[in-house]
C-alpha cells in the first residue's frame, strides 16, 4: 500500500486563505449548476484546503465533478469569513459525484487517505485551524462501515506512524462554498499558495496513483 508523505514542510508563510469577499447578507446562497446525474453518486471528505482537495478528486477517473464547501459544524448556511474564524464548527469539505460503475466509494477513500495527512488534528500543511481538520462523512450505514474498517487496515498495516485522528461523521448538511471558490486552482494558477501548495500537492498524489488518473492527466 502506497504511503502519502507529509507535504509542505518547508513551507511556512503560504496559507488557503483568499482576499475576503463583501458579505451580502440578503445575497442568496450559491448553488450549482444542474448537474446531469446519470446514476451518479455523492461523497463528502474533509482534508484540508478544499482549493487542493478538489482538484485531487477532479483528476480521478470515474469522478464527474467536486464542489468545494462547508460540513461538518452547527452554524446555518455558513460563509468564508465565518468559518475561518474556527467558530461555526465546520471544516472545508468538497462534494464528490462519482460514477460508481467507474470508481466505487472504496477508491474515494483511498484517494482521500492517500492525498493528505490523517495524523495533524486541526492541520494541513501549512494550514491551521479546525477548518482545516480531516474528517470522511457518511450517508449510510455501509459507508460508515466502509470508512471504519478503511482506518482499521492503515493501523493493522502500520502505514501511519502516528494516530490517526480522522472524524468519521455522518453529513448532516453540505453548504455549498462562495462561487468564486469553485475551481480555484483550475482558474488561479498564478495564485501564490497554489503555486505554492495546490499544485505540488496535486502532482504528488498523481505521482503516486497513476492508475487512478484521468486518461488527460
Amino acid at each position: 500500500m502506497k504511503v502519502f508523505l507529509t507535504l509542505f514542510s518547508l513551507i511556512s508563510l503560504q496559507t488557503c486563505i483568499s482576499s475576503p469577499k463583501p458579505v451580502d447578507r440578503d445575497q442568496a446562497i450559491w448553488t450549482p449548476p444542474t448537474l446531469e446525474q446519470n446514476n451518479l453518486k455523492k461523497a463528502y471528505f474533509a482534508a484540508g484546503c478544499f482549493w487542493c482537495v478538489e482538484a485531487i478528486f477532479e483528476s480521478v477517473e470515474g469522478v464527474h465533478e467536486v464542489y468545494s464547501g462547508y460540513a461538518g459544524g452547527t452554524t446555518k448556511n455558513p460563509n468564508y469569513n465565518q468559518i475561518g474564524t474556527g467558530r461555526t464548527g465546520h471544516a472545508e469539505a468538497v462534494e464528490v459525484h462519482y460514477d460508481p460503475k467507474v470508481v466505487s466509494f472504496g477508491t474515494l477513500l483511498q484517494v482521500f487517505f492517500g492525498s493528505h495527512d490523517p495524523t495533524t488534528p486541526n492541520r494541513q500543511g501549512p494550514d491551521r485551524g479546525s477548518q482545516y481538520r480531516s474528517i470522511a462523512f457518511y450517508e449510510n450505514d455501509q459507508e460508515r462501515e466502509m470508512i471504519q474498517d478503511y482506518i482499521a487496515l492503515l493501523v493493522e498495516k502500520e502505514i501511519f506512524a502516528k494516530e490517526i485522528v480522522t472524524e468519521v461523521k455522518p453529513l448532516e448538511k453540505f453548504y455549498f462554498a462562495e462561487e468564486y471558490h469553485q475551481d480555484y486552482e483550475k482558474l488561479n494558477p498564478t495564485n501564490p499558495y497554489v503555486q505554492a501548495v495546490s499544485i505540488p500537492r496535486l502532482r504528488k498524489f498523481q505521482k503516486a496513483y497513476p492508475e487512478l488518473l484521468k486518461k488527460e492527466h
